[in-house]
């Protein structure tokens, strides 16, 4: 997706004839034409540097003059601060509202050790993905926080099969955790897996391309596995931003 979009940006850009005036809506209008096929830009701003408007397409961040005569792909830095402003607007533009997910699909686990799991994070996860399966160990040392894992099988059919089995198992919790602590993925007998695909659906609407993807309570997307002492420190924050 990313490499189709660069290529029609970077093609058709270029050779766009562009109105005299440089706005938002300008450069919206020019790229939508320039893509052709009917495409959308999900938003158009000034970048706040060099001149440029920040594009997105699908997801993903371009930048462009104000005429729309030229593209750029990659991250602005601020030289200044060191800052990476492409991916703090990529951050921002993933988070989602925690409270919108629908968690009667997902897999609760809560971890106590003192507390009562009252900080949350939510992942989405393949029970053959190997990433998956080093966070499983690394959330074991995290304390005081319910975890929702939404299934989403989409390495291979027999990923599909075991979400299916870990979802019909009479405890899915543990089914779950022996998955991705062992490797032994119990025989769950059969029910109604609809909320596999209701799942499917939602990363797709999210734009959840790999696992493991995690959000913390404030929304925000963390890029994949994390160790567990940057993870707390993020749950931390993100807590911490909630009760603000």
């Amino acid at each position: 997706m990313i490499k189709k979009t660069l290529a029609a940006l970077g093609v058709a850009l270029l050779a766009a004839t562009a109105v005299a005036q440089g706005s938002e809506a300008d450069v919206r209008k020019n790229v939508e034409a320039a893509l052709g096929n009917g495409a959308k830009v999900d938003s158009v701003r000034k970048a706040g540097a060099l001149g440029l408007y920040e594009v997105v397409v699908g997801g993903e961040i371009f930048y462009t003059d104000d005429k729309a005569n030229h593209i750029l792909a990659g991250h602005l830095f601020e030289l200044k601060t060191g800052k990476d402003l492409t991916q703090e607007r990529l951050v921002k533009l993933s988070a989602i509202k925690f409270s919108d997910l629908p968690v009667e699909n997902a897999i609760k686990i809560v971890k106590g050790n003192g507390g009562n799991g009252k900080r949350v994070i939510a992942t989405f996860e393949d029970p053959n993905c190997t990433y998956c399966k080093k966070l499983a160990h690394e959330l074991q040392g995290l304390n005081d926080v319910t975890i929702y894992t939404f299934l989403y099988p989409i390495l291979s059919q027999d990923s599909v099969e075991k979400s299916k089995a870990i979802w019909c198992a009479s405890d899915r919790t543990k089914a779950w955790t022996d998955t991705m602590l062992t490797g032994n993925t119990p025989s769950g007998g059969k029910c109604d897996t609809a909320a596999l695909d209701k799942v499917m659906t939602l990363a797709h609407k999210l734009r959840i391309n790999g696992t493991p993807a995690i959000f913390l309570a404030d929304g925000t997307r963390l890029p994949g596995y994390m160790p567990a002492a940057q993870l707390e420190q993020a749950i931390a924050q993100a807590a911490a931003t909630v009760k603000q």
